[in-house]
């Protein structure tokens, strides 16, 4: 895997761009299970089946990759507690909590055009 390195340049930051760093975080956090593991954890802590439990069709490999991802960029943490069996625990880090806001903001636009947007998809297929 190729990691593109952030020096700090604007063009890191223009999504416009094939090759921006932007892009690639862009890319890997804004798919549907890293938005609804996000939205699932809010201001809780949860173990690895709980979130399971709350992000309804997700499988256990989907959400092991999706987890390691979002540690990786920092958007969540996960602790693990030194008992037998091991207690893992999943919640959203600084800017995991910010990006969250931003979901949520997503989430109240889904429910505020949800009938408008099936009318015209009825529309358009029909």
């Amino acid at each position: 895997m190729v990691t593109k390195q952030y020096s700090g340049s604007p063009e890191d930051a223009d999504l416009r761009r094939a090759d921006s760093l932007a892009r690639e975080i862009f890319s890997d956090v804004a798919n549907k299970w890293a938005l609804l593991i996000i939205e699932a954890l809010g201001e809780r802590t949860l173990r690895f089946s709980e979130l399971r439990d709350e992000v309804e069709g997700i499988s256990h490999k989907m959400l092991t990759q999706n987890l390691r991802m979002l540690e990786r960029y920092g958007l969540i943490e996960r602790t693990v507690h030194p008992v037998v069996p091991p207690r893992v625990e999943y919640a959203l880090t600084e800017p995991g909590q910010a990006l969250r806001v931003t979901i949520d903001g997503l989430c109240d636009w889904t429910h505020r055009y949800l009938g408008h947007i099936e009318a015209s998809r009825h529309r358009f297929d029909g």
